[in-house]
């Protein structure tokens, strides 16, 4: 029977094998399992033609126990409700794992920016704005940018809602421009976030990552003018599946910040590659770039994005779409740590495999949550008005992503000693639902 891959679904399915190991109260457990809201509005955009055209906008508000809710906005073509749904449910737990007071929300618009000019992208945030204004703000919901959104679309969302409200407003986005108010190290966030829990979780797996130490908060455009080094024939072998910004990001990073880290193979949506001595993160960015496809890169082995997958290499990041990892692929995976930097990569039938075969997968809600746990940083400096550098801020990303790993981990071990033998995603879970569920039943929700 083919895997149920609608991500709502998923979500919940998730949810439900949680909250049923930790023995969570069904009214709890029915009150968690759905959105708070789930907004739908029409946006009618005047095109450089001079027609309009009318687009459809989610926001979904899944849970603010915490605090107010936050999370990403994206633009694409394919965008549905389900979706935003699910991410919306990620955040909550993604928020509540890494501890800071935030619930979580998602937004999308159905459109494709690719072709769309400046004008018109301008037209369409301000108009996103104005549709939702009443339930955006900072001390309601904060938007940020996610697939195919930037940080000058975020500037115009901000400008727009400070110009309804009547003052200046920065904390209601994040992941704007520094010049209006953003966080110095939001760009790299979610993959250096990711780096900090990898290197925490290869302690616990026979893998040695030799760091960098004094350069693990180092600006990453200072990490961009190092020299780049090639590990022995033992590094630690690595395979990145997606070369997008998440991606690209891990890639130099991996390079920078661990001594023996050795990528050996890159994927985008032409294809893959494989070079046994490793690929030197600038000249495969460089190729990225000018040619638009990873496939470019010169003297490389061509392979499949399925095959990249598959691969005999150590850690796997998956950091492009949900649902590559499934039941039908998962026996393969030889790997010994996931590292989820895109949302939603695994299903719940992989996660059973890979589990059972002792991979341990680091879900994407802890993983990638480097970003969301900076966007918190950027908010905080937002309301204070008081701006720090790059040092303070990696040192404070380090030091939450470092304790929400252990968080997990601890609590996957304390489950294995009471003879419930969990995967790191329930016990992400497990924690994440703790917190949401007490803050809920402290203010008399449930």
């Amino acid at each position: 029977m083919k895997e149920e891959l609608n991500p709502f679904k998923i979500a919940q399915q998730q949810l439900d094998a949680a909250a049923d190991t930790m023995g969570l109260d069904d009214d709890m457990h029915a009150y968690l399992r759905e959105p708070k809201r789930f907004l739908r509005v029409t946006i009618p955009v005047k095109m450089d033609d001079g027609s309009t055209k009318t687009f459809i906008g989610f926001r979904c508000q899944y849970n603010d126990a915490l605090g107010p809710t936050k999370g990403g906005l994206r633009w694409h073509p394919d965008e549905t409700a389900d979706t935003v749904k699910a991410l919306a449910a990620w955040m909550t737990w993604k928020t509540a794992v890494v501890d800071v007071p935030y619930g979580g929300g998602k937004g999308g618009v159905i459109c494709n920016p690719k072709e769309m000019s400046e004008g018109e992208k301008e037209r369409l945030a301000r108009g996103y704005i104005r549709a939702l204004g009443r339930f955006i703000g900072p001390e309601k919901d904060v938007p940020a940018p996610d697939v195919y959104t930037t940080p000058q679309i975020m500037a115009w969302m901000m400008d727009e809602y400070s110009t309804i409200v009547g003052y200046n407003a920065p904390g209601v986005i994040t992941g704007k421009p520094l010049e209006v108010g953003g966080s110095k190290g939001r760009m790299d966030a979610t993959a250096r976030g990711g780096m900090f829990v990898l290197r925490e979780a290869a302690k616990c797996c026979g893998v040695t990552l030799k760091e960098n130490e004094d350069k693990m908060h180092m600006a990453y455009g200072e990490l961009q003018k190092l020299e780049e080094t090639t590990p022995a024939d033992k590094g630690v072998t690595i395979a990145i599946q997606g070369y997008g910004n998440a991606g690209q990001y891990a890639h130099l990073l991996l390079k920078r910040l661990f001594r023996n880290a050795k990528v050996v193979a890159l994927s985008d949506s032409s294809g893959g590659i494989y070079v046994e001595d490793g690929i030197p993160c600038n000249k495969a960015m460089d190729v990225k770039a000018s040619e638009g496809k990873i496939t470019a890169y010169p003297g490389a082995e061509q392979i499949s994005n399925e095959e990249l997958l598959e691969m005999d290499v150590d850690i796997l990041i998956p950091a492009a779409l949900e649902n590559v990892l499934t039941g039908d692929n998962a026996g393969d995976v030889k790997a010994k740590i996931i590292l989820e930097l895109a949302n939603g990569p695994t299903t719940p039938e992989a996660d059973k495999i890979l589990h059972k075969n002792g991979v341990m997968v680091l879900p994407d809600f802890l993983a990638n949550a480097g970003g969301v746990t900076c966007s918190y940083f950027e908010w905080v400096q937002n309301i204070n008005g008081y701006y720090w550098d790059y040092e303070e801020t990696y040192e404070k990303l380090d030091d939450k992503m470092a304790k929400a790993f252990w968080d997990v981990y601890n609590t996957q071990k304390e489950y294995l000693e009471n003879d419930q033998d969990i995967d790191m995603r329930t016990a992400a879970y497990i924690v994440s639902i703790g917190r949401v569920a007490k803050a809920a039943r402290t203010r008399g929700w449930v």
